[in-house]
């Protein structure tokens, strides 16, 4: 079902806000990510709590760092159960590979490859020439050497996602927008449609939703959409 692939972003700053929107839309929704922000100020009680409504939660606290710091850090979030956990490729094959070696629990671990608020320019400023896609495709490809099981990217770079990998991993992707909704700080966006007709397996939707003066109807308008 459509609504199954689609993933609310509680990117608030308290539990109560959190478990607000998780109550508003679990009837309608029932897979929400926990970032940094809400993991910053709610640690895994947060986590534990959505878990226990019934969610699926994705974990993304975009790791990066050492090997072995980053392969402890997926051993700690193997006990909690969420479904999906994000580690940066630009770690490095042995960062992902002790990430993958560490994991367990069915735990799927993605891959980010260059952020939707990324641009050419900001590739330039840091070293890394070339065009955005170019730069996803040889992350991506990094990562599924070392056994990642999906990579997040812009709904700009999934076709050339699929081309390349088909669907031997899962495409998970932010940056989806609405035509009622502002872009924000997002540069590569896409409407859910478009996404979805591209072959996206999960839509990442934040700010459209959570912002929104009534969620539930923010929800109930963009799966009329996709229907």
């Amino acid at each position: 079902m459509t609504k199954d692939k689609i993933i609310v972003a509680l990117d608030v700053a308290t539990k109560a806000k959190a478990l607000n929107l998780v109550e508003q839309l679990h009837d309608q929704i029932r897979f929400f990510k926990i970032g940094l922000q809400l993991y910053t100020a709610q640690g895994s009680e947060i986590v534990r709590e959505v878990l226990s409504t019934g969610a699926k939660v994705w974990l993304d606290l975009k790791l990066y760092d050492i090997p072995n710091t980053v392969a402890r850090a997926v051993e700690s979030v193997n006990g909690l159960g969420v479904h999906m956990l994000t580690i940066h490729l630009s770690g490095g094959s042995e960062m992902v590979r002790a990430a993958t070696t560490a994991r367990k629990n069915n735990l799927l671990l993605l891959g980010v490859t260059v952020l939707t608020s990324a641009t050419e320019e900001t590739l330039h400023e840091i070293g890394v020439p070339g065009r955005v896609d170019d730069h996803v495709v040889r992350l991506a490809r990094l990562g599924v050497q070392a056994g990642i099981d999906g990579v997040v990217a812009s709904p700009h770079e999934i076709k050339i996602l699929r081309r390349e990998f088909g669907y031997k991993i899962k495409i998970v992707v932010p940056g989806i927008r609405p035509n009622w909704s502002v872009a924000g700080d997002q540069k590569r966006v896409m409407t859910p449609r478009e996404a979805l007709q591209a072959g996206a397996d999960y839509l990442v939707i934040g700010r459209p939703i959570t912002s929104h003066p009534q969620p539930s109807q923010a929800v109930k308008t963009l799966l009329q959409e996709l229907a």
